[in-house]
């Protein structure tokens, strides 16, 4: 039989612990924004992009966003013609990982399409690389944030810009006003390519 009225001894919760238990679990769960670059020049380019960005989507929390149009750039810091072009893409991420783990899985995912690294500016399958994570400014060896060279590279000022044209590195400013002032050479956006935004 049910009781006709409640139970006298179940007291309310109080509206404080409420308020507290409410502000720790959004501090555990509130996600930052991040930027991650992508870049490939052997094997299967645009495969290959599509594979990393469907590969950081199946990352407990990460949620892919946003994915930019490809460009087609010409590779950094290496004699012209002794390497393949370069597909480059961006990739804004929601997460509530740290960014040291984040950056984890973007190794791991350089890894899981055979990434080599023998060489610096060296071809490679895949190159993903944290370009900013929230606001943090950090000069942590392991994780430089943001990216130290970022604003020096239009191949990640683009294709970054074309998914958020308001964005901006902490640090350098706007990555409009930074692209403008280097310009476009050497890069190419490739109408006839598409990355797809994983469901």
């Amino acid at each position: 039989m049910k009781p006709t009225q409640s139970d006298p001894t179940v007291q309310p919760v109080p509206a404080a612990v409420v308020a507290t238990v409410d502000a720790a679990d959004t501090t555990l769960s509130n996600p930052r924004w991040a930027v991650v670059a992508l870049g490939a020049n052997l094997g299967n380019r645009l495969e290959t992009l599509q594979g990393a960005v469907d590969a950081l989507a199946d990352t407990p929390g990460l949620r892919v966003k946003a994915v930019s149009p490809v460009y087609e750039t010409e590779p950094w810091g290496v004699e012209p013609g002794t390497q393949p072009s370069y597909f480059n893409a961006v990739a804004l991420v929601k997460t509530t990982l740290p960014p040291s783990s984040l950056l984890e899985r973007a190794h791991a995912v350089e890894e899981a399409f055979l990434r080599v690294r023998e060489e610096r500016w060296g071809a490679r399958t895949i190159d993903v690389d944290i370009v900013a994570y929230a606001d943090v400014i950090s000069a942590d060896p392991v994780l430089t944030l943001p990216h130290p060279r970022a604003h020096q590279r239009a191949f990640v000022l683009a294709p970054w810009h074309d998914v958020d044209p308001e964005a901006r590195i902490p640090g350098q400013g706007p990555v409009a006003e930074l692209l403008a002032a280097l310009g476009d050479d050497g890069i190419a956006r490739r109408t006839d390519l598409e990355l797809r935004l994983p469901e």
